[in-house]
């Protein structure tokens, strides 16, 4: 039995350590990256509306690669693409046509889960980053919320305060067991 706790105890404390320095990455990553965390070189982007179903649902996280210079112009029909929009937002939609004029090219997009084409074309200029084909779904109300100044002081002290309330939980197990006295009577205890 004694072993079985031990085993249980040790995943509990691996798991709570993991979780704790999983948040760090995620806030500090967020923080640093002005907004948007990046992880092993990926942007992850929240997934702000269903324009993109079934590809990726609502709330669900996505990873991108960021694309730069002369990449922007050689992306292909079917790619799906995150751009500046005329309103200053960032669109992760589908490419659906391709338009060189002299040396710019323009992208006509699609949300999959739109009846229509978007309005405008996509200048290759105003391409940020292109879809690695990784999602987990609803993470990305988690980020959201770690964006926040609330969701970041939250994420990295709850986990933190369950880690040492746990440790400070072990460490009282192990005293009461090096305690021969308190051993000597729950062994009378239990014999009588």
């Amino acid at each position: 039995m004694k072993k079985v706790t031990k085993v249980i105890s040790n995943l509990i404390t691996a798991f709570l350590f993991m979780v704790v320095v999983f948040m760090a990455i995620l806030v500090i990553s967020t923080k640093a990256s002005g907004g948007e965390p990046q992880v092993l070189g990926y942007q992850l982007k929240s997934v702000l509306s269903g324009s993109m179903e079934p590809t990726f649902l609502t709330g669900s996280i996505i990873a991108v690669e960021k694309v730069e210079g002369e990449a922007k112009k050689g992306l292909k029909d079917g790619d799906v693409i995150t751009f500046v929009d005329s309103e200053e937002r960032l669109v992760t939609h589908r490419i659906i046509g391709i338009k060189t004029s002299g040396e710019h090219v323009m992208y006509e997009t699609k949300g999959d889960n739109n009846n229509a084409a978007d309005m405008d074309p996509v200048l290759s200029d105003n391409v940020q980053a292109v879809y690695t084909g990784f999602t987990i779904p609803y993470v990305g109300y988690l980020i959201n919320f770690a964006q926040s100044k609330e969701g970041s002081a939250l994420l990295l002290i709850v986990p933190g305060l369950l880690l040492l309330g746990y440790a400070g939980f072990s460490i009282y197990q192990g005293l009461r067991e090096l305690d021969p006295k308190k051993n000597e009577k729950d062994t009378e205890e239990k014999t009588a």
